[in-house]
């Protein structure tokens, strides 16, 4: 039987996992991709599922963290988004990164080489045309002018909008590797990684208030018409951290825990500054933390001001995007569509969620509900106990700022947590009371072991057959 296709615009994460899990479920697709007919802010390359901010998809650790769960459950699932970064993974601590370029090419190849993909590669300017009966909107955060006027004009309702910024990229060789050292905080060894992963570059207290007056002073990209549009907590500018204390920074990004010099082992560092992998061969490293809207010229000064980056040389700086999404609590129902246009389903990081991996878990999700509607199949959401559906609910079902109520909190970009999970019973170890870290690690698995379970007989794999 053949089907008429399922389009999906937008070539991100989201996009090439929804327009993946459809063609995979049996219905053609047509992948719009509008790079490199129109580029962006941020992108550099014409690859679909180029990441253009970190090369984590951060912890893998399924069994006490949210995101490790999302990995999870999305392998359950067939993620190709995640084979592609299982495939591309580099040496991250406990976390999973990846070589971005091979993991863009991957995924790239595997889109363009499916029998039921086409990637047709244009802008598509407005709302889609009406022979277009199911569709996926996942433009990402860089949603095209003339497409995010098309929402706002369909919808009635203003696009919210927050500010990103990217973490410069430093060639390995001109890091002076007798200031720094390898080191994985706490020695933590994770995916593919030694317990010897980062590199860790240390900082005196006068040092580090130094460091913390050139960024205040630093000369910054200006805001002009997006003055006033907030931050996403998740993402702050190195530069706006320090405004919000001179502490902070050494309380985040930069803190010196778990960390011991391996030149000077009995001197506590201050402050550290943080450097991960970011490319197969090692040749690149990115800035943990370091996203910035300090201007190029005074990037290279300030960073240059770190112990063990007097000479680096930046393979990329950073820099400063305005990213947009909607107000999907309001707009869209429980399968991610559009309430005012049945068939028009939106996902990825447009839908307020924040994250690669938590924007590719709501393009897969997206693509099979929107398969399993072409495919005349009942649409079946998945559990609120596993990290799918907690992501979903929060998307679909998060607060909405009203005028009438002055103490509501407003709809936000949100990461995957598991404050977003049902509550659930701990088991209670015979003779013993959990307390303290304990309790709360207890209380973590007990929730990545339902949600597992809950995943599985939702895609219909046998517990059994699943073991890990």
């Amino acid at each position: 039987m053949t089907h008429a296709p399922i389009h999906v615009i937008g070539g991100g994460l989201a996009g090439s996992e929804a327009a993946w899990q459809a063609a995979q479920a049996g219905v053609p697709v047509i992948l719009h991709e509008m790079r490199p007919v129109r580029g962006t802010d941020a992108h550099k390359t014409d690859g679909l599922a180029e990441l253009v901010c970190s090369n984590s998809f951060r912890s893998d650790d399924a069994q006490t963290n949210a995101v490790g769960l999302l990995h999870a459950e999305m392998r359950l699932a067939g993620s190709l988004i995640m084979r592609a970064g299982d495939a591309n993974q580099v040496p991250a601590g406990g976390a999973l990164a990846v070589d971005r370029e091979g993991f863009s090419q991957a995924v790239t190849r595997a889109i363009e080489e499916h029998p039921l993909i086409t990637v047709v590669r244009e802008e598509v300017a407005g709302l889609p045309q009406a022979e277009w009966d199911q569709v996926i909107i996942a433009t990402g955060p860089l949603t095209s002018p003339s497409l995010a006027e098309a929402i706002r004009d369909a919808t009635g309702a203003e696009a919210l909008a927050f500010f990103d910024a990217i973490a410069p990229i430093v060639h390995f060789d001109t890091i002076d590797m007798n200031v720094a050292w390898f080191q994985s905080r706490y020695d933590k060894v994770g995916p593919g990684g030694t317990g010897k992963d980062y590199i860790n570059c240390p900082m005196t207290r006068a040092q580090y208030e130094s460091f913390v007056d050139a960024l205040l002073a630093g000369e910054k990209t200006a805001f002009k018409e997006w003055e006033g549009t907030p931050y996403f907590d998740g993402c702050l500018p190195i530069e706006v951290m320090a405004e919000r204390g001179r502490e902070t920074l050494r309380h985040g990004p930069m803190k010196p825990m778990g960390l011991t010099n391996a030149h000077k082992p009995d001197e506590k560092p201050y402050a550290v500054v943080q450097l991960r992998q970011d490319n197969a061969l090692g040749t690149l490293y990115n800035m943990v933390g370091f996203q910035t809207k300090l201007k190029y010229g005074e990037q290279v000064r300030i960073f240059r001001m770190i112990p063990g980056l007097e000479n680096a040389e930046f393979a990329r700086l950073g820099g400063l995007h305005r990213n947009t999404y909607i107000n999907s609590p309001a707009l869209l129902d429980g399968t991610l569509q559009l309430k005012a246009r049945p068939g028009l389903r939106f996902a990825g990081q447009i839908t307020g969620c924040e994250g690669y991996v938590e924007s590719a878990a709501m393009g897969l999700v997206a693509g099979r509900f929107a398969a399993a509607e072409r495919l005349g199949r009942p649409i079946a959401p998945p559990p609120p106990t596993s990290a799918f559906g907690a992501l979903l609910n929060h998307i679909t079902g998060g607060h909405i700022l009203a005028d009438d109520e002055p103490g509501k909190r407003s709809f936000q970009p949100m990461n995957v947590n598991f404050g977003l999970f049902p509550p659930v019973e701990i088991p209670k170890p015979e003779g013993k009371r959990l307390r303290g870290k304990e309790k709360t690690l207890a209380k973590k698995r007990a929730m990545t072991a339902r949600a597992l379970a809950d995943c599985r007989a939702w895609l219909g794999i046998p517990a059994q057959a699943a073991a890990e």
